[in-house]
């Protein structure tokens, strides 16, 4: 079933306005997307989930701050209710001098009617209000660091994989030249043995090269293809779009005392950890101000009367109470005895503090471990990227001197043979050899930041 919905999706998929996406995707195939890896990363931030998730918890986590802000403020609501309770039979003169029936509900006001419309202020004093902001604000770094080792987490991995789309499709290259200097060859020898200057044995030999030159070109085919179709998920809506990536010629590697120093600085990990440790003393703080006083400031403003008006009622005396007026109140909230709860709960944030400092220690270890040796591998593979080169060059020329020497009837066929093989592991070992050092960069350049 599930292979079924999926056949159709893909089906339906470009049958929407099929003439004008037809006619799109004839352009793009004429003249393909070109992608450099700043354009790669910058789409990828946008349709990677992980990274989405990321930012999204990163900004939750600055309105958590805002909130706990809030929570430090005075807090302004409006009140209004009006009460009937029916009258029992019985009447009464009020306390502004005017006689009106009782209400049957004695837990009401001394009058079948009342209203209240009232402004009110609250205020809370403690000292878990300042603890909560500052796990706010400690929290919010701690996200905002781990949006940032997302951040470079997925830079890492679009630059591994946009160096890896374009060392496939590197080889594909060399694999096609190979299979041309392999059917070349195969023409060479026969023609050799047409002239009877070589043995029907070399042509076969030629013959199972070209064959297996067939097989790789194919597999570099595959290869390539799947590379894009990979970069293509975090790229495109619709991974099958073409497009052609351009790449820069390969960056220098800062000095070890600069990458030293950028860790230090800009670390995210090390940030977070810090943050971390913040949010539990944080803790450790409210845990301590639970056990202490708390102060509630409360201010009402308005109408709480029988009549909705400014004014009462005029008295037989000829005096009108006045309605509208304020009242102010002072809560001493003293905690006593909670059973050792409080107490234990400091001790729970103490202890989750000490892991806290425990884990920053720990980090500070790791991030110079994990410095040293991603600067180690990135100078390694720089070092090696120009033997590389000269590699290649030389096993190319090496090729085209063995197959001189060949036609002029100084080689063997098992010469060329090797020949070809060293001319394609050398190439292919030099792709490799650029993507080793642009990954080791981009995993540098996650404890450094931007270098």
């Amino acid at each position: 079933m599930l292979a079924g919905a999926l056949a159709s999706f893909l089906l339906v998929l470009p049958s929407h306005g099929q003439s004008a996406e037809d006619s799109t995707a004839a352009a793009l195939a004429a003249h393909p997307v070109v992608i450099t890896l700043q354009e790669a990363i910058r789409l990828a931030e946008s349709n990677e989930p992980n990274f989405a998730a990321a930012r999204a918890a990163s900004r939750s986590a600055a309105l958590d701050r805002s909130i706990a802000l809030a929570g430090l403020l005075p807090n302004a609501r409006f009140y209004s209710q009006s009460i009937y309770t029916q009258p029992n039979g019985l009447s009464a003169e009020g306390g502004e001098g005017v006689t009106s029936p009782n209400p049957k509900f004695v837990a009401n006001d001394s009058r079948p009617r009342e209203y209240m419309a009232q402004g009110i202020v609250d205020e809370t004093l403690s000292f878990a209000g300042p603890a909560a902001l500052r796990h706010a604000d400690a929290a919010a770094a701690m996200a905002s660091a781990e949006q940032e080792i997302a951040r470079r987490g997925l830079v890492a991995t679009v630059t591994g994989m946009f160096y890896s789309s374009l060392a496939a499709d590197h080889k594909l290259a060399v694999a096609e030249k190979a299979r041309q200097e392999a059917a070349g060859f195969t023409r060479l020898t026969t023609e050799r043995e047409q002239q009877r200057e070589a043995a029907h044995a070399d042509v076969v030999k030629a013959q199972l090269v070209e064959q297996q030159r067939d097989r790789d070109l194919a597999d570099a085919q595959l290869a390539a293809e799947k590379a894009r179709l990979d970069l293509g998920v975090l790229l495109f809506a619709d991974p099958r779009t073409p497009y052609s990536l351009q790449a820069a010629a390969p960056s220098s590697l800062p000095a070890q005392q600069e990458v030293e120093q950028a860790a230090a600085k800009n670390n995210p990990e090390l940030k977070s950890a810090l943050a971390s440790l913040d949010a539990s003393r944080a803790d450790v703080q409210a845990a301590w101000g639970a056990m202490l006083p708390s102060v509630g400031l409360n201010l009402t403003y308005g109408i709480d009367a029988n009549e909705f008006a400014m004014n009462g009622p005029l008295t037989p005396a000829g005096l009108r109470a006045r309605n509208l007026g304020y009242s102010t109140s002072v809560t001493l909230n003293l905690p006593v005895w909670d059973w050792l709860a409080s107490e234990h709960k400091v001790k729970q944030s103490q202890i989750r503090r000490d892991a806290a400092q425990v884990a920053l220690t720990n980090a500070q270890r790791r991030l110079i471990a994990q410095l040293q040796e991603a600067y180690d591998e990135a100078r390694a593979a720089r070092d090696q990227l120009e033997s590389l080169d000269n590699s290649a060059a030389t096993a190319e020329e090496s090729l085209r001197l063995t197959r001189l020497r060949y036609s002029a009837g100084e080689a063997t066929v098992l010469e060329v043979v090797d020949a070809e093989a060293a001319y394609v592991t050398a190439e292919d070992a030099r792709e490799d050899g650029r993507v080793r050092y642009e990954t080791a960069r981009a995993a540098l350049e996650t404890i450094t930041g931007t270098m």
